[in-house]
Formats: C-alpha cells, structure tokens, sequence
C-alpha cells in the first residue's frame, strides 16, 4: 500500500489580513483555521501523516497553543518555513523520510476540503503522478494592461482556477522542487513546477466553497461557512 503523507503550508506572514495575529491562528468557530484545516487531514483514512509548515519563530508557541489543544490523532510533525511559499513546501518534501509516497500538499487556510475531494485528488495522483483540485471560470476573464485598460478578453471555456490539495508522487514533486531551484524558477503553485518539468497535470473538481482564507472578507465568509456547516 503506497504511504500518503500530507504537508500543510502555514508559514504565511498574513499581513493581508491586516491583524497581528497570522491568518493560520486566527479563531473561528472556536478554533484557530489551521486547526480546522488539519481535522479534515487528521480523519481522512488515506492520510497516514502530516507535516505541518509554519514560520520557524512559531515552532514552540504552535505546539503548546495550537496542536496540543487540538487533540489530533495522527502523527505530526513541525517543519520551519523558508521565506517564500515555494521554499516552506519544500522543506517540508526534504522533512520527509519516504522513498515512495504520494504527497498532498495544501494552504492550511484551506479548512472547507472535504474527504471525498481530498480522497479523490490522491486517486489522481496515484493514477496519473499529479493531480490538483481546481473549478472552472465563472466570471468573464480580462487582459488588463499596466495602465489599466482592456487589451482583451479571454476564452474563459479552457480556463480553471487552481486550488489546493494538490497531489503527487513524492519522487516527481521533489525532483520538480530541485530543478525549479536550479534555475532560480518560482512558480504560483506546485502544480506549475511539474509543468515546468513539461509533464503533464490531472486537474479535477474542486468546490467554491474551498475558499483560502487571506484577508478578513474571506474571514468573514468562512464564518458564514462554518455556521452552514
């Protein structure tokens, strides 16, 4: 049976979020949004373990004041971000101790995926070596120029906006990290450094509701959510 290990990103500054508390500890519904992002994980019978990224200053204070309370049953372990998202996720690939797995990687403001998402994003990767959760464009699509007028409008029937999970096997995703490095490559998202790669990416359906919780509109929102829910 092929180990699927999950590597949250939190190592966000949230200084969007305009509050001096990171976005990943802000509280909803009781509970910091990591937390609620890391439950999902936690009780998903496909994940055999986590790495959870956060900023290497908050090593200490995220686990006596966010992991302890949360009572999670698996395994995690905490791994010291780098300065930008590319670099946090892959420490968090070179904290791992696998030689075959798939790994699903994920913005720990994140906290509305579900199992059968999560668990379908896996089934892709193990199928096709990456797969990512995205939805298709809904809203008419504009090429603004810097001077902030119309150069055109794109046919938005090809066009997905990409989400997170977002699955692979261990080998192609660190490989794809390594070389993006070499040359001095950042990408948007994972999924963009195994094109870079020029293999190909499975995308499948995500949800709206998967929303990334990053100033305090989305926070408000996922209030809303969390009381739907």
């Amino acid at each position: 049976m092929t180990k699927v290990i999950a590597i949250i990103v939190a190592a966000g500054k949230g200084i969007r979020m305009n509050d001096p508390v990171r976005k990943q500890y802000q509280q909803v519904a009781d509970f910091p949004i990591v937390v609620h992002t890391l439950r999902v994980f936690d009780s998903c019978q496909m994940i055999d373990e986590m790495f959870l990224v956060i900023p290497k200053e908050d090593l200490e204070f995220c686990r006596n004041k966010i992991l302890f309370p949360a009572d999670l049953k698996k395994n995690i372990y905490l791994v010291p971000g780098g300065p930008k998202r590319q670099d946090s996720v892959y420490n968090g690939l070179k904290a791992i101790d696998a030689d075959y797995c798939i790994v699903v990687i994920h913005d720990g403001v994140r906290p509305f995926i579900t199992h059968d998402q999560l668990e379908a994003c896996i089934n892709g990767a193990k199928k096709h070596g990456a797969c990512i959760l995205g939805i298709p464009a809904y809203d008419t699509l504009k090429r603004v120029s810097s001077t902030g007028t119309i150069v055109n409008t794109l046919e938005r029937d090809a066009i997905w906006l990409a989400q997170t999970p977002q699955a692979f096997r261990y080998d192609l995703i660190t490989k794809a990290h390594e070389v993006a490095r070499h040359q001095n490559f950042t990408g948007t998202d994972d999924a963009s450094l195994i094109e870079q790669l020029g293999l190909e990416v499975k995308i499948i359906n995500g949800s709206r509701d998967n929303i990334k919780i990053t100033n305090p509109e989305d926070l408000k929102l996922a209030r809303i959510l969390l009381e739907r829910q």
